[in-house]
């Protein structure tokens, strides 16, 4: 039984991929308009002992807490410029 106030729905599915966003012919526009800027001089990684003990100090020792008290986390900046200013401090 149908009722008269029920409606059909079609589902219809088409063939072939579609259309990709953008043409060849902007291939790689941003990559040739952006400057090219050398790479400079970084400070060699600690591996090994050097860097557990590195990671040791980070997490127990020099402990950088905000002004409420709690904890800041590894990825703060905040928390980094002030662990360096107590290194120059030494």
């Amino acid at each position: 039984n149908i009722q008269k106030e029920s409606t059909p729905h079609l589902v219809l599915r088409l063939r072939g991929g579609g259309k990709v966003h953008g043409s060849l012919a902007r291939a790689g526009k941003v990559k040739n308009q952006t400057p090219k800027v050398e790479k400079t001089e970084k400070k060699k990684l600690l591996t090994g002992r050097a860097k557990k003990r590195l990671q040791y100090k980070r997490r127990f020792k020099e402990i950088v807490t905000s002004p409420g008290g709690k904890k800041i986390g590894p990825n703060n900046n905040a928390a980094r410029i002030a662990r360096q200013a107590a290194q120059e401090g030494k």
